[in-house]
Formats: C-alpha cells, sequence, structure tokens
C-alpha cells in the first residue's frame, strides 16, 4: 500500500469536491459503499487497502480509522469510517438518487435490513471470528458457527421482506437495503456454498441484483486491486 501522508491527502482534497474512498476489493461492506456511490453517480478515487497483506494495521490508515476497518470516505475535512454510517452520510450530502424511500414504513425497513446484515449477520461470520473459534474450540467448529448466523439471519429477513419484495427488497427500486443484501448474498453464498433455494425471496432478488450495471461495477472483480487476493474456498 502506497504510504499515506494523511496531512497532505486532506490539503489536496480540501481543493477538490472529489470523494475518496479506501476499500479493498474483497471486502463486501467495500461493495456496499461501492455499489451506493455508483448509483448515485458519484465520482471518487479508489484507494486499495490490501486485507491480505495487513495494511489496514499501517500507522497511517490508524489515523483514518483506529478501528482499522474498510471502508474509510473522505470527503474533504470529514472522514466517515463504517458501511452504515457512510451510506447515511452520502443520503445526507448527495441525495440524488434516493437510498432511501419517502414512504415512512419502507424507510424503517430498509434501514432494519441494512441493520440485521452489518450488525447481526456479516461480523459474525468473519473469517478471523471463524478462525478464532475454530482455534478455541475445534476444527468444524467455525464453519458451523457461520453457518447457524448465516440461516438465523436470512430466515429472518425472509420473513421481513415477504410483503414488500417485488423485483427487490422491497419494491421495484433499489434501496438501501439492497445495498447491503447484495454484497452479502453473494459473498456467503460462494464462500459457504449456501442452497439460497431455501431462500426463495433473497434467491429472486439477487439474480435481478445481477442485471444492474452499478451492482457489476461495484463488483470485485471489477476492482483495480481485485488481482491481490482469491477469496476463501
Amino acid at each position: 500500500m502506497e504510504e499515506l501522508n494523511i496531512q497532505n491527502q486532506r490539503d489536496t482534497m480540501n481543493s477538490s469536491s472529489k470523494l475518496v474512498l479506501y476499500n479493498f476489493s474483497h471486502s463486501s461492506c467495500s461493495w456496499r459503499v461501492r455499489f451506493a456511490l455508483k448509483l448515485k453517480g458519484l465520482d471518487y478515487e479508489y484507494k486499495a487497502v490490501n486485507l491480505v497483506k495487513g495494511e489496514q494495521f499501517s500507522r497511517e490508515f490508524e489515523q483514518l480509522n483506529p478501528l482499522h476497518y474498510v471502508p474509510v470516505l473522505v470527503d474533504g475535512d470529514v472522514v466517515v469510517s463504517d458501511s452504515l454510517a457512510i451510506l447515511l452520510y452520502l443520503e445526507e450530502k448527495y441525495p440524488q438518487r434516493a437510498l432511501l424511500p419517502d414512504d415512512h414504513q419502507r424507510k424503517a425497513l430498509n434501514l432494519q435490513v441494512a441493520s440485521i446484515v452489518c450488525s447481526s449477520i456479516q461480523p459474525l461470520h468473519m473469517v478471523t471470528l471463524a478462525k478464532h473459534i475454530e482455534e478455541k474450540v475445534g476444527p468444524e467448529e467455525g464453519i458451523l458457527w457461520a453457518l447457524s448466523i448465516i440461516e438465523k439471519g436470512f430466515y429472518a429477513l425472509e420473513k421481513l421482506l415477504k410483503d414488500f419484495a417485488t423485483r427487490f427488497a422491497t419494491g421495484e427500486e433499489l434501496y438501501m437495503a439492497d445495498m447491503f443484501l447484495a454484497p452479502e448474498i453473494d459473498t456467503v453464498a460462494k464462500r459457504f456454498n449456501i442452497d439460497m433455494s431455501a431462500y426463495p425471496i433473497l434467491s429472486r432478488v439477487y439474480e435481478a441484483y445481477k442485471t444492474v450495471p452499478e451492482f457489476l461495477a461495484a463488483s470485485p472483480e471489477a476492482q483495480p486491486d481485485a488481482v491481490f487476493f482469491t477469496p476463501p474456498a
């Protein structure tokens, strides 16, 4: 990872309106933000942080996010980490192509889906957590733990969306729920070989995502640092 001179970086960005996104190609959290940026038509500078090489632990990156997580969005003097916080910031600062519907019920549903994915599913099947469980309990327990978390979360999402999902999660338009669901479904289906036929609503909307140019443009394979990483089997 190139040296991050934070002060120079911010001085440069203060004279430019271009957003900067520190992210990793195969991070589903980063993918959410890339998807949203593409939908909103916002140009941004791509800054790769190679998680495999440990670049998130560099002193320079720690100045951006002491938790050492991607993504991080820099907008002039504003630095925002955490994908949900970033999407909410973008929605308020750049309201074009809204990520939340006007209808209060559907807006609440979008926020609920986003929260379930980013707090109750994705963090609990991270590679680092699975490895920790395997080391403490046994070689198979990490996978079993991850599968139980995914199945519980996907079952809940199926129930939540059953009266709202049409083409996409909460209707005919893409909203914030889709920003979180699309990368999550793609990532876990491939990594854990999930039988998505058990989740017909999620399976249907995922097939719709694969026809969306912005989703494909934000995908890991389309990123400049994709060659650095091979996803776990």
